[in-house]
């Protein structure tokens, strides 16, 4: 820190290495939440394909799967009003049936043009032909860069490559499609109906650039069990608002975020008996859950994880308004990120919401410590369990209305010096 700026060492500047690089993967500084122990398999219904095409310098940076035979899915995107030639591709081409994933991490292949979406056609033309499908049968997904084209040669030379001895796990397709991410995301869970036992599992990327606005990153999950496109939309639709969609690293949102189910036709199961439908669909939240925080845990830089609870609203709306212009706050982040309770920045991210609610009512907890109520400072506070409180890993705030009865939970982290080395470095 010099004058109060923080000031970046020239030579650690992607300036100094290729457009292509994109060397924040693998960083020495892991998230202080890595997981010890990672969780892999390999899957019956679909062959995994994972290569260094040349995206990064180094490491895998190409996933491709090929599933046996076309399979049901279910997506959503990203909503912003410049997606990726990628989006624009599956929204166009993927109407029924998927046969293979292609995902290129180290390049967005975003705000391209028309030559991005030619780039997508060559090597989804070259994998059809070889996997014997149709060019719509194909799911695209890039991360990566901002506006940087392309040889769709580098995505070529690998598929030619394909065959099934060199076939690998769902840990390594995880580390494929990493970029800034410091750890691989992968999470399982055994679902048995009627003594009939299946498995959910599922992948997922995401650091940086991560707020609710659709699906967030790149998240692919899939079911061994036969599931029609209607009850996969259902499933996602009902599971996303409560995991991906309350979720906040930095309030930026990525221009490539996209989500699927994919059902793998393993297992014949009555999902229309309810209490069927209901034992997948609690597995399938609580999957989500997992992969939704273990991104949160993992963004860049962080030093704490932040719950927002705003209890006793009116509405889910002005209760996830509210939450999201707390955990949002650059000045609530830094403040946590400092171990300072600073409420009062808490309040005025409240009010920045700008939603119609009584300052009086509002109730302010950090863990169970109340800062602050009826409108001023809560002058019981206990300082010394407050300070010891705010050194705690995981820190949660909680927001009473009293206006109301719907509750609302976000999660979040943390804004470092290192997020800010993190992103002076890198060309987008």
């Amino acid at each position: 820190m010099i004058n109060g700026c923080y000031h970046m060492n020239k030579k650690s500047s992607t300036k100094d290495l290729g457009l292509t690089s994109n060397e924040r993967l693998f960083l020495k500084n892991k998230s202080i939440f890595s997981p010890k122990k990672f969780i892999d398999l390999k899957p019956n219904s679909f062959r995994i394909y994972t290569f260094h095409a040349g995206f990064k310098k180094k490491f895998d940076d190409l996933l491709v799967i090929v599933f046996d035979k076309p399979v049901n899915f279910a997506s959503v995107y990203s909503r912003t009003s410049t997606p990726s030639a990628p989006i624009i591709w599956d929204k166009i081409n993927n109407k029924n049936l998927i046969k293979a994933l292609i995902v290129n991490s180290g390049n967005a292949n975003a705000h391209t043009g028309n030559k991005g979406i030619t780039i997508i056609d060559k090597y989804v033309d070259y994998l059809s032909k070889i996997i014997l499908c149709e060019k719509n049968e194909i799911m695209v997904s890039s991360t990566g860069v901002i506006g940087e084209i392309f040889d769709p040669k580098l995505i070529i030379n690998q598929i030619s490559k394909i065959n099934k001895n060199n076939s690998t796990s769902i840990l390594e397709a995880s580390k494929s499609i990493m970029t800034t991410d410091t750890y691989p995301k992968v999470a399982k869970k055994n679902v048995v109906i009627k003594n009939r036992s299946f498995k959910i599992y599922g992948i997922a990327k995401g650091s940086g650039m991560i707020q609710p606005n659709m699906g967030t990153m790149l998240v692919y999950i899939f079911i061994e069990a036969k599931l029609t496109k209607s009850l996969l939309k259902k499933l996602l639709n009902e599971n996303l608002e409560n995991t991906f969609n309350c979720i906040s690293t930095d309030g930026d949102t990525s221009t490539s975020d996209t989500l699927a189910l994919f059902s793998l036709n393993e297992k014949k199961i009555n999902f229309k008996i309810n209490k069927n439908y209901q034992i997948l669909n609690k597995a399938l939240f609580h999957l989500m859950k997992d992969l939704s925080l273990q991104v949160v845990k993992d963004g860049e830089g962080l030093t704490k994880l932040i719950k927002i609870n705003v209890l006793q609203s009116k509405s889910k709306k002005e209760a996830k308004k509210i939450a999201f212009s707390v955990v949002n706050s650059p000045l609530v982040k830094t403040a946590i990120s400092g171990e300072d309770a600073n409420w009062g920045r808490i309040i005025a991210a409240i009010g920045k919401s700008q939603e119609k609610i009584d300052q009086n009512k509002i109730k302010i907890f950090f863990g169970k410590n109340m800062v602050c109520q009826k409108g001023s400072i809560n002058n019981k506070i206990n300082l010394s369990r407050l300070n010891k409180y705010m050194k705690n890993k995981v820190i949660e705030i909680s927001i009473y209305l009293q206006n109301g009865n719907i509750n609302h939970t976000v999660y979040g982290n943390d804004l470092t010096n290192e997020y800010i080395r993190i992103n002076a470095d890198y060309r987008s």
